[in-house]
Parts: C-alpha cells; sequence; structure tokens
C-alpha cells in the first residue's frame, strides 16, 4: 500500500478524507470509529480500507492532508534578501493565523490527547506542521546571513529558526488551546507578530 497522501485522489478517496477528518476533529483518535468515519463518508467499510489499511493511516492522513493545506500558506511568501523584518512579519503573521485557527485548533488538541497512547501520531503532527515552519524560517535566515542582515554565530540558524517560531506561537496558542469558544482579532494577530519579530531583530539582528 502506498503512503495515503500519494494514493490517487478518487471522489471516494476524498469523500473518506473528508469523512475521517469530520470524525477526528470532532471526537479525536481514539473515540471516533470507522463506523462513523464510513457513514460520514457515505462509502462502504471496505472502501475506507482499501485506501487507508488501518485506522492509524487514515488519522495520518488527515494530519498531513490539513497541515499540507496550512503550510502551503507559509511557503508562498518568497524568500527576499534584504527585506527580513517584512518577510518575518510576514512569516508570522501568516503562522498565526494558520495555528489559531478552528481547525488546527481541534487537531492539536486531539492529537495531543492521544499522544501518550499514539506517539507515532503525534510525531506526524509535528513532523508535518511546527517542523515545516521552523525548516522554512531557517530557510529565510541562511539568506538574510548571507545578506548581512542578521548575526546567527552564537544560536546557529537552526536553533534560531526554532526559537522564532516558539516567539510566535507562545502565549497566543496556548490561550486559544484551553478557551475553544474564543477567537482572535487580526489587529491581535498583527499585534503578537510585531512583538515576535521586534524582539527576535533587536537580539540577532545587525543595525543597517
Amino acid at each position: 500500500m502506498s503512503d495515503p497522501i500519494s494514493a490517487p485522489p478518487t471522489a471516494k478517496a476524498r469523500a473518506v478524507l473528508a469523512g475521517a477528518r469530520k470524525v477526528f476533529l470532532a471526537q479525536g483518535f481514539s473515540a471516533g470509529s470507522t463506523d462513523e468515519i464510513q457513514r460520514e463518508a457515505g462509502v462502504s467499510k471496505s472502501t475506507v480500507y482499501a485506501h487507508y489499511p488501518t485506522k492509524e493511516a487514515l488519522f495520518v492522513a488527515v494530519v498531513q492532508a490539513e497541515c499540507e493545506v496550512f503550510m502551503d500558506a507559509v511557503r508562498s511568501i518568497p524568500i527576499r534578501p534584504g527585506a527580513l523584518p517584512e518577510t518575518l512579519k510576514a512569516l508570522a503573521v501568516r503562522y498565526l493565523e494558520v495555528v489559531l485557527s478552528p481547525a488546527a485548533l481541534a487537531l492539536f488538541r486531539v492529537t495531543v490527547a492521544d499522544a501518550p497512547r499514539f506517539p507515532q501520531l503525534a510525531r506526524a503532527l509535528y513532523l508535518a506542521g511546527p517542523h515545516v515552519m521552523t525548516m522554512r524560517v531557517a530557510e529565510h535566515l541562511a539568506q538574510a546571513v548571507e545578506a548581512g542582515e542578521i548575526d546567527l554565530a552564537e544560536p546557529g540558524r537552526d536553533a534560531a529558526a526554532s526559537l522564532f517560531v516558539s516567539m510566535v506561537r507562545g502565549e497566543p496558542h496556548l490561550e486559544y488551546l484551553t478557551h475553544p469558544e474564543a477567537r482572535p482579532t487580526q489587529a491581535q494577530i498583527e499585534h503578537w507578530a510585531s512583538l515576535a519579530v521586534n524582539t527576535f531583530l533587536r537580539a540577532y539582528g545587525r543595525a543597517g
């Protein structure tokens, strides 16, 4: 069986993935059953297993598909040497819009809830989401180092990228994870992004 994400995007495959997304985000991995996914997708159980041999494989496919949509928004921000503050601000805003969205928060909650029993599922979320974001920021920082915009000799590029992403996500992510009914405003997102960027550049930026 090929990787779930590489399976042909037939109508039935899309229906299974959409049904699984709805069930898993609402109930979590353990509570969500393949019977419910089958009913939600409007297909037979054999069709579900034809595309995804196990419930774990289906959950990983949902995680990867969600993260791919989220991270496409971040990857769309071009690397522009000489414009580090603006680039970091754009990355920070986009990332906060992603991680504070209802779908992303729901995915995080249900994955972490089952992490002790299914650590491979939590690992899949990390690798497809936060890790991709950190590596994308690291690419931008590498260009900024070459352009002389920033000095990362002490922390190193990857550690600096991880620090920046943590600063961006930090308190806002925790606040909205624990207040499911609350929603941030765009003004709040812009403020948090600016705060993270300004603090990061005060620590590592070079005066122009």
